[in-house]
């Protein structure tokens, strides 16, 4: 079995809640991606809309660090791979022994058609730093509890939805339910996106990986006679949900990237929502619970009769009130209480950039929240990659690029064509109240203004 990426994933994964008690964070993730890909910080930090700084002098060298301490020798960027890949070896040899000494037992239990389960390692799901939303937590708590539920939790993107998921799922996981988050972002796109059967036969192979049970795919498997969904479902049905008494939660994050592949989302959205429909009159589908996360970033037509996307429990994320970037602050061990209206007129109550905000003012002790405001929409501000990420995004959609502009340069809300309003909208760039439009940040309207006045 050749060493890749997603097993360098794991690894580091169990690494570090072996040694931490706490899993990989998404930024994380994105870090040992891009290093995978010998890709230099810039580009990790422009590709995933972080700020270069707070990648390279904050996330990374704290990443290298966990992995160091769990490792027992030196870990950094340019030698991961092979210090991870011997782990893995390592991981390899003692799982094959284990195999060997429970061979018999293990066999006798296939014969019998009887799933052979590995054991579990626990998930620390409590995020480090967290607001609380209430009550949308609780909302989506009491949902969970209800047979064959289904949440939809969008906002645009680096609103938070990630924290939100990962909180409720460790309060859902004091009830002893069965839970798999699964990112699409782990996916290959080239190999896993490149027609539905691979897909849907990625997609199960890690469920079943989470859930600590062999994949047995084959067994339930015929893409030519039944097809590719009904193969999954089948796979569902007769052998993941009929083994576990306790629901199964199963989160599927940042499935917005499916969206890019028609071929595939497509077929993939009816698969959920007939998921969804047979929970109505079987008992063995009310088992699962599913959260389904998405950003509002990319729209996409959906047939609403075909897809999960109009049923179910909806949470739309809102940015944070006052109090709650106060608290957030706190966190971080900053006092912002004097100066926390000019901080959200610049930033509003958006989570990353506040993040990033209160990160970076930690760090630099030496700089004034003044400073801080006067520098944040210039090209040496920390907000460089981020709004240059929206500059040549917008450059790529001249028609929405436009509409924007007339927003910027306006000197009061004005009206836009519905489907452009509502689109900018999606991205966090505006906001709408009623049928006006108007910049939704000082930042956005200060750093597009110095181009576009």
């Amino acid at each position: 079995m050749n060493f890749n990426l997603d097993n360098a994933i794991q690894i580091a994964n169990q690494l570090t809640y072996r040694n931490f008690n706490r899993n990989l964070t998404d930024v994380e993730i994105v870090i040992l991606k891009g290093a995978w890909e010998r890709q230099e910080y810039d580009q990790i930090a422009a590709q995933n809309r972080y700020a270069t700084s707070y990648i390279s002098q904050d996330v990374a060298p704290k990443l290298w660090k966990t992995l160091t301490e769990s490792l027992g020798e030196k870990v950094k960027k340019s030698n991961f791979k092979e210090a991870l890949k011997r782990s893995w070896e390592e991981h390899l040899s003692c799982a094959s022994k284990l195999s060997d000494f429970i061979s018999k037992p293990s066999e006798k239990l296939k014969q019998n058609n009887q799933p052979v389960k590995i054991i579990k390692n626990p998930q620390n799901l409590t995020p480090d730093i967290y607001v609380d939303r209430y009550p949308i937590e609780s909302i989506c708590y009491q949902a969970l509890l209800q047979a064959g539920s289904l949440i939809r939790i969008k906002a645009p993107k680096l609103m938070g939805k990630t924290y939100l998921v990962t909180k409720i799922l460790a309060e859902i996981a004091q009830r002893n339910y069965q839970i798999v988050n699964l990112s699409f972002d782990l996916a290959e796109r080239s190999i896993h996106f490149t027609n539905l059967n691979k897909f849907l036969r990625w997609f199960c192979m890690n469920v079943s990986r989470e859930l600590g049970y062999k994949s047995d795919l084959d067994q339930y498997w015929d893409e030519e006679g039944m097809g590719a969904k009904v193969s999954c479902t089948n796979y569902f049905e007769e052998y993941l949900l009929i083994q576990t008494e306790t629901p199964l939660v199963l989160c599927l994050d940042n499935i917005d990237l499916l969206f890019s592949y028609p071929d595939i989302y497509e077929d993939f959205f009816r698969l959920l929502r007939s998921w969804y429909e047979k929970a109505r009159s079987r008992r063995i589908w009310q088992k699962l619970r599913l959260i389904i996360v998405y950003s509002t970033d990319v729209y996409v037509r959906l047939n609403v009769n075909q897809s999960p996307f109009n049923v179910g429990l909806l949470i739309e994320l809102a940015e944070f009130t006052t109090e709650q970037v106060i608290k957030f602050a706190e966190q971080y061990e900053l006092d912002i209480s004097s100066e926390v209206e000019q901080i959200m007129e610049l930033l509003g109550g958006h989570p990353y950039l506040l993040e990033l905000a209160f990160i970076h003012l930690k760090s630099q002790s030496n700089i004034s929240i003044e400073q801080f405001l006067i520098n944040a929409t210039t090209e040496t501000g920390i907000y460089s990659h981020h709004l240059r990420e929206y500059w040549l995004y917008l450059h790529s959609l001249p028609e929405l690029a436009e509409a924007f502009r007339k927003v910027i340069i306006a000197k009061c809300p004005i009206q836009l064509e519905p489907i452009l309003a509502y689109q900018l909208n999606s991205m966090g760039l505006v906001k709408i109240s009623g049928s006006m439009v108007s910049p939704r940040y000082k930042l956005y309207s200060e750093y597009f203004q110095m181009y576009w006045n």
